[in-house]
């Protein structure tokens, strides 16, 4: 009857905190962090899973960084191509005359 007691990792929870903080606070920092605490938290989970638990918080963590990561890419080609699309356009407007 003697079961060894389970802790959450730390840097599972730091993920967690530090990818909701992406999402709200810090939204590029905060989803780094999150990235990094997370990868780290999976690793240290995988050596000693009879002693640490916390891997989904740690998943959560990874998932809200790297969307973060992923829709600030994306949003900074969308400006990279709306206005260079623009100046595109001002560029052929200015020939015609």
């Amino acid at each position: 009857m003697n079961t060894p007691v389970r802790q959450t990792n730390s840097l599972a929870v730091v993920s967690l905190v530090c990818g909701i903080l992406g999402w709200t606070l810090l939204p590029f920092l905060g989803s780094i962090v999150a990235i990094v605490c997370g990868h780290m938290a999976r690793s240290e989970i995988r050596r000693n899973p009879q002693t640490q638990e916390g891997d989904g918080l740690a998943v959560a963590g990874l998932v809200m960084g790297y969307l973060v990561i992923a829709l600030s890419v994306l949003a900074v080609v969308a400006v990279i191509l709306f206005f260079g699309g623009l100046a595109a356009i001002i560029a052929f407007a200015g020939m015609g005359h």
